[in-house]
């Protein structure tokens, strides 16, 4: 179990880089380890466009395959105002700014760690 931890978090961080590296804006990484029965990380971010959160969700899901984890599921791409891509260990939430404030899963899970990471070397 460890094991997958360490490997869930080192996806959560590389994801986050993914969706800074698209230019999402306030990309946060809570560590929900202990606190959550359904998954360890939350990524939540925010994006500019729906065309660039359904992009950034595209990558999210190629990058995760790529690295051997498979979505589990999707959701809100229709509306484009809340994405929800669910890697078991891993939940990302693509957020317009809007539905962000809103929602405040910042504020809802204000007891979680947030995770230290940085922009890729690449960026």
């Amino acid at each position: 179990m460890v094991a997958m931890g360490v490997a869930a978090e080192q996806l959560a961080v590389e994801l986050a880089r993914v969706a800074d590296d698209m230019k999402c804006e306030e990309v946060t990484v809570m560590d929900l380890r202990g606190r959550s029965p359904v998954t360890d990380f939350f990524i939540v971010c925010s994006g500019t466009s729906d065309r660039q959160m359904q992009a950034v969700a595209d990558e999210i899901i190629s990058h995760a395959k790529n690295a051997g984890t498979r979505p589990f599921g999707r959701g809100g791409t229709k509306k484009a105002e809340w994405i929800l891509v669910d890697l078991i260990d891993v939940v990302v939430h693509i957020f317009t700014m809007e539905k962000r404030r809103y929602y405040d899963l910042e504020l809802l899970w204000g007891d979680a760690p947030r995770l230290t990471w940085s922009r890729s070397a690449g960026a």
